[in-house]
C-alpha cells in the first residue's frame, strides 16, 4: 500500500514538473475559471500517461518546493465534476495528507488521475475559454491544446511505477503515525482501530453524550496505513458506528435561525475493509434543508447586507453585530437553500472583511462553503 505522505516527498525530490506530475498553491473549484483549469490540467495528464497513474499535489509553494498546505478539502464529488465536463475521464481521487508541521486544519491535497486506457480525453462542452472537443496533452510542466503541443510527453510507466514502489508503506512507518497521530490530539480522546489485520484507522474528537447515543465534535480521522486524513471538522458533529469490517461517519451539521438550532443529518460515509488488503469508501448525501418563513428570512438576509457594508467601511460594531457575523454564514446559506439564488454570491462578497475581522468568523465561512459544496456536487 502506498503511503501518500512519502509519495508526495517523492514527487517533489525527485522531479520538476513534468508530463505525469504537476503541483500548485492551490486551486479554486468554485469559480468557472478555476474549475476550466483544473479539468484541463487533469484532461493533459490523462492523455499524456495512457499506462500509469499521474498527479497534481495542491499546497506546495512554487518557487522552493516548501510545503504550505491548504484548507481540508474533504470533496468526494470531484469525481461527478470530471465526469460532467470530460469525455472518456479518467478516475480522480482527491485526498488529504497531513504533515507533522502543519497545523491539524492544514493538509497537501493529492490529487491522483488513473486513466481510461485507450481512449482518449477531451472537453465533453463548453467550459470559461475553452471549447467542447479540445484535447490537451503535457508539454513540460505546461497543459497545452492538442494542435499546439509539438509531440506528446507518453511513456512514463518505469518512472512512475519506480516512484511508487519506493513510496509503499511499512510497520515503521505505520506506528510512527499513530504515535504522531496520538500526540497531536491527547487532548480529546485519540483512539485506533485495525481492521482486517492490516488498516490502521485513527480518530479522535470530544465526546458528548446525548441519552445513550455519543457524538464527536472536533473531529479528526486517518487512515495510517496510508497517511490519508479521511474526515476533519471544527464545528460540525458527528457520530461512529464500527463493525468488525467496517467503519461508518455520520456527519451533522448545525442550523437555526434566532437561538433556535437543531442538527440535521448531512452526510454518511462507509468505509468497507475487505480481505484482500483493498478497501472502498461510499458517501451518502441524507441532508434536507430546513425550510423558514420567508418575511423572517428577508429581515435577516437584509440584516447581513448591512453588516456586511458597515464590516467594509471599517465601522464598530456592538456585541449584538458581533454575534450576528458569526451567524452570517449559515443564515446566508439558509437563505440559499430558501430560494435566495445570490445568497451565496453576497457571502462570497463578505469574505475578505470575515477572514480579516474575526477569525472564528472566517472558520464559519469555510465550513459553510464545505455543506454548499457537498450539496452542489451531488
Amino acid at each position: 500500500m502506498i503511503n501518500k505522505r512519502l509519495l508526495i516527498k517523492n514527487l517533489l525530490a525527485h522531479n520538476s514538473e513534468n508530463s505525469f506530475y504537476d503541483k500548485k498553491r492551490q486551486i479554486n473549484l468554485g469559480e468557472k475559471e478555476g474549475k476550466a483549469k483544473f479539468l484541463k490540467h487533469v484532461c493533459a495528464l490523462a492523455n499524456s500517461n495512457p499506462a500509469n497513474n499521474s498527479y497534481i499535489v495542491i499546497g506546495v509553494e512554487d518557487e522552493d518546493n516548501s510545503i504550505a498546505g491548504v484548507d481540508f478539502f474533504d470533496d468526494s464529488k470531484i469525481q461527478n465534476l470530471v465526469n460532467a465536463y470530460l469525455l472518456n475521464p479518467p478516475l480522480v481521487s482527491y485526498e488529504n495528507i497531513p504533515f507533522p508541521h502543519l497545523p491539524d486544519d492544514l493538509v497537501v491535497g493529492l490529487v491522483s488521475i488513473r486513466p481510461s486506457k485507450g481512449r482518449t480525453c477531451s472537453l465533453r462542452k463548453n467550459i470559461w475559454k475553452y471549447s467542447a472537443g479540445t484535447v490537451f496533452y503535457r508539454e513540460g510542466s505546461i497543459s497545452i491544446p492538442a494542435e499546439f503541443a509539438r509531440s506528446p510527453e507518453i511513456g512514463n510507466e518505469e518512472v512512475v511505477t519506480s516512484i511508487e514502489t519506493h513510496s509503499q508503506n511499512n510497520v515503521e512507518m505505520t506506528l510512527d503515525g499513530v504515535f504522531d497521530f496520538f500526540r497531536k490530539h491527547e487532548d480529546i480522546n485519540p483512539t485506533y482501530k485495525v481492521f482486517k489485520e492490516y488498516f490502521v484507522v485513527c480518530w479522535s474528537g470530544k465526546k458528548k453524550v446525548v441519552k445513550d447515543d455519543i457524538y464527536y465534535s472536533r473531529v479528526d480521522i486517518a487512515l495510517i496505513n496510508e497517511q490519508v486524513k479521511l474526515f476533519y471538522s471544527e464545528l460540525d458533529e458527528v457520530s461512529i458506528s464500527i463493525t468488525s469490517d467496517q467503519f461508518k461517519i455520520l456527519e451533522y451539521v448545525r442550523l437555526g435561525l434566532n437561538q433556535k438550532y437543531k442538527y440535521y443529518p448531512l452526510e454518511e460515509v462507509e468505509i468497507n475493509f475487505r480481505n484482500n488488503a483493498t478497501y472502498e469508501m461510499t458517501t451518502k448525501l441524507l441532508f434536507e434543508p430546513p425550510q423558514f418563513e420567508k418575511k423572517t428570512l428577508y429581515h435577516i438576509y437584509n440584516a447581513n447586507i448591512a453588516l456586511t457594508k458597515k464590516l467594509k467601511a471599517q465601522l464598530p460594531l456592538t456585541s449584538n453585530e458581533e454575534k450576528d457575523l458569526l451567524n452570517m454564514p449559515a443564515t446566508y446559506l439558509i437563505c440559499y437553500f430558501n430560494g435566495f439564488q445570490d445568497a451565496m454570491e453576497r457571502l462570497e462578497e463578505a469574505r475578505e472583511e470575515l477572514k480579516n475581522h474575526n477569525s472564528r468568523g472566517y472558520q464559519q465561512y469555510k465550513e459553510t462553503m464545505r455543506i454548499l459544496r457537498k450539496v452542489k456536487y451531488e
